[in-house]
């Protein structure tokens, strides 16, 4: 299993945010600090906010700031909002042409382990990879 990239993105934005508390902070600090294209940025930037975990702010002071506290944000549902809409398998598409279909128990194992894996996210929270992270914060705090 591998992450998207947009996956990832939000995950390093909410952490810049988190470390940067009340601050209103920029996509371009953003974008240079995790390495990203604003562009592409932008695009998680909107999901983010339209899921309610960022609030943004338009116009010359505008930017960005967690939406809620980070103990609120768990890991696993940031990641559900992300990856929930890409099937893990082919199996699980919609339509999908799997000839074992009928037959094959891989697919209920495959959905029971990736639940586990969420499950596991859930009990994570945003202020658990940050809080105390000195190391994180030195990367990420805006000056």
């Amino acid at each position: 299993m591998r992450l998207t990239t947009r996956t990832n993105l939000a995950m390093r934005t909410l952490m810049f945010c988190a470390v940067n508390p009340g601050k209103i902070v920029r996509k371009h600090e953003v974008a240079e600090a995790c390495g990203a294209s604003e562009n592409h940025l932008a695009q998680v930037i909107h999901l983010l906010a339209r899921a309610g975990y960022l609030k943004t702010q338009r116009g010359r002071s505008g930017g960005l700031t967690l939406g809620r506290a980070p103990t609120e944000i768990k890991v696993g549902e940031v990641f559900r909002t992300f990856e929930g809409v890409l099937p893990f398998t082919a199996c699980s598409e919609e339509g999908g042409n799997c000839p074992l279909v009928g037959a094959c128990r891989l697919k209920c194992i495959l959905s029971d382990a990736l639940e586990e894996f969420y499950t596991k996210l859930d009990g994570v929270s945003l202020a658990a990879l940050v809080d105390g992270n000195t190391a994180l914060s030195g990367l990420l705090k805006v000056a």
